[in-house]
């Protein structure tokens, strides 16, 4: 799909405008499109200053040129240097004997004027560094900003990231996805890998939802009983079927948290653990016979493909097939359900095109300066990637119908 143009702004020329650029030509002598940047900079300045002494003549209830019986009174300006989209500048505040003028046009102790903090946030969720972030915005506003600054305004983020984390959940999800992304992090001087955890859920309404994120546990059972007894604790009262990869204690935890969900083996998980051990030159045919088995008619077909598979590769790659057979109750469960409800379990696009987000930080950042500086990304990244998912899994009135009776009175009417 084209990416939808923005529309360009046209100079409408008037001549009130015409009479400000001669006259702006006139006092600045501007020769360069740096002596523009200077003398709106100026202008700026001046224009906030006019501003707050009318904000200041509404505050006292007269102008400076009246009297009044009032015993608060104007106490001069007070200089204030502040961060612009034209780079750093001094302003004048007006000031009161009182102390009580409370300025809305540049408010007390705010030090930029340029939305900078959106500007940071924007550029850290599309995977930029601090350093990277900080040298950018010098090289454009024209001002330092210290990667601690950086990190502080992304910082203000963190509230917003426990309340999302927190926030109440559905009570039924029909079907969540839960995958890991490995990331290098800073740990005491000490690089070490953590893992992202996702867990993405499609909702009864058909529509994708990132439920949480968590990193860096080490995965057992009672890792995971805990993960899904917070999903419990947000709200969530049932899960018709859960697709993963082969975690660490997974299986046992939801037996214990949620009885009658179904643990579905991730197919293409499966398939790429399967293909790793195969070189490039047997790789496509291998896969296309693999595809006999999870896309059989029935579990009796699956079985009969594994084993016609098994026999053609494994005197070759002896390693390739034993994960389908340790892990066939599993696996197993898809054979239950049509072509086009599989098609929605097994191909994970729905998580697929989110970890493409999230590798792109892999790509930007080799390494993260800690756990909270990569949960920070993630959040972001997140964020903007589920700003565009605002349409319904394809099919999914007739999946839908088929997950209703298949588990029957689970699903909402």
């Amino acid at each position: 799909m084209a990416r939808e143009k923005k529309p360009v702004h046209r100079v409408q020329m008037t001549e009130g405008k015409r009479n400000i650029i001669h006259q702006l030509l006139e006092e600045y002598d501007i020769q360069s499109a740096e002596d523009i940047q200077d003398a709106l900079k100026d202008l700026l300045g001046g224009t906030i200053k006019e501003m707050m002494k009318a904000e200041m003549d509404d505050h006292l209830g007269y102008e400076k040129s009246e009297r009044s019986d009032s015993d608060d009174y104007r106490n001069g300006y007070k200089r204030k240097r502040v961060n612009s989209r034209y780079g750093s500048m001094e302003i004048e505040v007006p000031q009161d004997r009182k102390s009580t003028f409370e300025p809305q046009v540049v408010k007390k102790r705010q030090k930029d004027i340029s939305d900078i903090d959106q500007k940071i946030i924007s550029m850290y969720a599309k995977g930029m560094t601090t350093r990277q972030i900080s040298e950018t915005i010098e090289d454009i506003y024209g001002f330092e900003t210290s990667e601690g600054f950086i990190s502080d305004v992304t910082d203000k983020i963190l509230p917003q990231i426990e309340d999302w984390q927190n926030r109440p959940l559905d009570e039924v999800y029909p079907i969540l996805y839960i995958d890991a992304i490995h990331y290098s992090v800073r740990d005491n001087g000490v690089i070490r890998k953590l893992a992202a955890y996702v867990i993405l859920g499609i909702n009864a309404e058909g529509k994708k939802e990132v439920l949480t994120i968590r990193i860096g546990e080490n995965e057992s059972s009672k890792y995971w009983l805990s993960v899904l007894n917070e999903l419990k604790n947000r709200g969530v009262k049932d899960i018709l079927i859960i697709c993963a990869d082969g975690l660490t204690g997974i299986k046992e935890a939801i037996a214990a948290a949620f009885p009658k969900t179904e643990y579905q083996r991730c197919i293409v998980h499966q398939v790429r653990n399967t293909l790793k051990y195969v070189p490039d030159k047997d790789r496509k045919a291998f896969a296309t016979d693999l595809k006999t088995i999870y896309q059989a008619a029935d579990e009796k077909k699956a079985l009969a493909a594994l084993d016609r598979v098994t026999e053609k590769w494994t005197p070759k790659y002896p390693n390739s097939m034993k994960r389908w057979k340790d892990n066939w109750d599993a696996i197993s469960p898809i054979f239950k359900f049509s072509a086009m409800v599989r098609k929605v379990i097994y191909t994970t696009n729905a998580i697929e095109s989110l970890n493409s987000t999230y590798r792109k930080l892999n790509r930007q950042r080799s390494v993260f300066p800690s756990d909270t500086a990569l949960l920070k990304a993630l959040y972001l990244a997140t964020f903007e990637a589920t700003k565009k998912w605002t349409t319904t899994i394809r099919n999914w009135a007739q999946v839908y119908g088929e997950l209703s009776i298949m588990y029957e009175g689970r699903l909402p009417e």
